[in-house]
């Protein structure tokens, strides 16, 4: 009992005592992560261990020697990838953890198994049958006898009679309407046809066609191939004289 407070205050001892360390200038360039990298700049401000620019790893940090690789939960980690693994395990100090690649069908074995065996299982999960509960049997309700409820009678309502305001005479009754009498219109007479003169040609019109006398049709043109263009006459280009040879000039002579 004392060995196991005495595990629970170590462990409280190194998350106190735990610290984050990351590598200098990472926030100042996306693709730097926060991943602890040395510093080995010359005037590199956290080697030279400046307060702001954050802590270097030193002996001083380390968890205690007794708690150094526990689980949180007081248990040594051990991975486990099939039943075998099981064996020789110590439930009292000891932990599993099933492996992230193993099946659903695998995993329900070895979880069954390790709690059988009394060990604790870290990353335990559900099977699907433990989760979709049962449906319950339907319960059949007894069916209750119906009151009968006795309808109570309206009473009915007064009528209020209407007493004869001073001023005012009740509405005289419609009476009934008298058709009007028409009266007869005389039948139309036939209106007379007016007579239709027959048309006179105007005299102006005459006259004005005898004082303007007709002209004569101008003489057609005669067409373009009857006029024939005049031929003209190609001047012939100046001969010049030849030159008289030695021998026709001894013969003028």
């Amino acid at each position: 009992m004392q060995m196991a407070d005495e595990i629970r205050r170590l462990i409280r001892v190194r998350t106190q005592k735990g610290a984050v360390f990351k590598r200098d200038g990472f926030g100042k360039k996306s693709q730097l992560s926060d991943s602890w990298r040395k510093p080995r700049g010359q005037h590199n401000k956290q080697r030279e261990q400046k307060k702001a620019k954050g802590a270097l790893p030193k002996p001083g940090f380390g968890s205690p020697v007794a708690v150094r690789g526990m689980h949180p939960s007081g248990f040594y980690d051990v991975l486990v990838f099939t039943v075998k693994d099981l064996e020789g395990l110590n439930p009292k100090t000891q932990a599993i953890r099933i492996a992230a690649k193993i099946g659903r069908r695998k995993r329900a074995l070895i979880q069954e198994q390790a709690l059988s065996s009394g060990l604790k299982v870290l990353n335990v999960r559900e099977s699907r049958s433990a989760r979709m509960p049962e449906p319950e049997p339907a319960k059949v309700k007894a069916e209750k006898p119906e009151k009968k409820v006795k309808k109570k009678a309206k009473p009915e309502k007064k009528v209020k009679k209407e007493t004869p305001v001073a001023g005012k005479e009740k509405k005289e009754t419609a009476k009934p309407k008298i058709p009007k009498k028409v009266k007869a219109e005389p039948p139309l007479e036939a209106k007379p046809k007016k007579e239709t003169k027959p048309k006179v040609p105007k005299a102006k019109a005459d006259s004005k066609a005898e004082e303007k006398p007709k002209r004569s049709p101008k003489p057609k043109a005669k067409p373009a191939e009857e006029t024939k263009p005049r031929q003209k006459t190609a001047l012939k280009p100046a001969t010049k004289p030849k030159k008289k040879t030695g021998k026709e000039v001894k013969d003028n002579e």
